[in-house]
């Protein structure tokens, strides 16, 4: 089953840039990410922009709407992802607490639907 890990923290609870703490904290994303590879459950993962880089879009009474920024306005904010493809949510949420923005943020696993079953 594929679930997908959407990766929430607050602005500037991470590591500033260019800090010894910044160097741990990215050693500790590779490290997941290395082993989601080794055992062979990575499908895909992104960091994405700030959120200031967000454009909201939406459709009301066939008119396109665009609005700069994410469209909710929340204390954590969305920042990557990982897919990943395992067997029970146990091993999803194992998985999910390596992340390591769940020390100080939030990750919420999602599986993913399987459209393939809906005929």
């Amino acid at each position: 089953m594929k679930y997908l890990a959407l990766i929430y923290a607050a602005p500037g609870s991470s590591p500033v840039p260019g800090t010894p703490e910044f160097g741990a904290y990215m050693a500790d994303y590779k490290h997941a990410t290395q082993t989601y590879e080794t055992d062979k459950v990575l499908l895909a993962s992104e960091a994405l922009e700030d959120t200031g880089t967000a454009t909201s879009v939406r459709v009301r009474n066939g008119k396109t709407e665009t609005m700069d920024g994410p469209f909710a306005e929340t204390k954590e904010q969305l920042g990557g992802f990982y897919l990943l493809d395992c067997k029970t949510i146990d091993e999803a949420i194992r998985y999910a607490a390596m992340i390591p923005d769940a020390k100080n943020g939030t990750v919420e696993l999602r599986p993913v639907m399987d459209l393939s079953t809906l005929g």
